[in-house]
């Protein structure tokens, strides 16, 4: 549980990841980091798991890892549901074991977006797609499990490196002249370093406390940049932030004009997340999406 100088040890997976590079750093003040990539804890192997957790044993977990091939996971629904299913739910049960605090990332996607306003942790999920699916059987085996947790629901994540909408448009932005962009899906776009951020600074604040006091934080908290915008609008922001010579004309579209439409996997047309509960309770705040996108273009720059 805390390392020969009396520090506690942090157990970090999916530390290549958006999400894991950024915890990597943000959680050092917190104690001994072990960050793992795939290479040093497969999630896909639930012996694994369960060794190097016991090997470890952590006072605090960290799962940044995921499956987050949207479209893919709907012809590998096995794929998904071992990564993002299955392996938070072994965590869990190891966390309990050992009496530590396990802190997992899930998404806008477990909820079909009919909603008018920003959905809030209580409202009911329904999933549109296998992702948004099995995302959500790992939020509830956590929960079942009854370890001390933490699920952070994020959106429309994006970062300096990876996979992710921004290094898209700016990669399509260098080579064409107009980019059509879908307008009438809404969210809010996330900076990796955001979340790994408010992550640690709500964490400071538990590990601070006896470890009896966890369970009563326990449970589902929204956490995304403040503000909302279309893939559309965000795009456009890119660009009006970017250093590109010639910009590329952003032409607003409907998602059934997308021309990959209809996508493999369905999307939710509203993925707006009330931080409202995460706000009260720890007396952390999000910048604007716009404010985070800035200093993310300066450190791609």
């Amino acid at each position: 549980m805390t390392t020969g100088d009396g520090r506690k040890l942090v157990l970090l997976t999916g530390a290549n990841g958006q999400v894991g590079f950024e915890l990597a750093r943000s959680l050092q003040g917190l104690g001994q980091v072990v960050a793992l990539n795939r290479r040093g804890l497969d999630l896909t192997d639930s012996e694994k798991i369960r060794r190097v957790v016991r090997e470890l044993s952590p006072a605090l977990i960290v799962n940044a890892a995921a499956y987050t091939a949207v479209d893919s996971a709907e012809s590998d629904v096995a794929a998904a549901m071992r990564l993002n299913a299955e392996a938070p739910d072994i965590l869990a049960q190891e966390a309990k074991r050992l009496g530590a605090l396990l802190v997992h990332y899930s998404t806008d996607y477990v909820f079909d977006g009919t909603k008018d306003g920003p959905y809030e942790e209580d409202d009911a999920a329904n999933p549109l797609n296998v992702y948004g699916k099995s995302k959500l059987a790992g939020e509830q085996a956590i929960a079942a499990s009854g370890c001390a947790h933490l699920i952070f629901r994020t959106s429309w994540v994006y970062g300096a490196r990876g996979k992710n909408f921004l290094r898209t448009m700016l990669q399509l932005g260098m080579h064409r002249e107009e980019l059509s962009v879908v307008a009438d899906q809404i969210g809010a776009p996330t900076w990796s370093r955001t979340i790994a951020t408010i992550t640690s600074e709500v964490l400071s604040q538990l590990l601070a406390q006896d470890a009896d006091e966890w369970l009563r934080y326990s449970g589902i908290y929204h956490l995304t940049a403040s503000g909302a915008t279309s893939w559309c609008g965000f795009a456009q922001a890119i660009f009006d932030k970017s250093t590109l010579k010639q910009k590329p004309v952003v032409k607003a579209i409907p998602t059934a004009a997308y021309s990959s439409y209809p996508t493999a996997a369905a999307r939710p047309r509203n993925s707006r997340l009330s931080n409202q509960k995460l706000f009260t309770l720890f007396g952390v705040t999000a910048p604007d999406w716009r404010d985070a996108l800035e200093f993310c273009m300066a450190d791609l720059l």
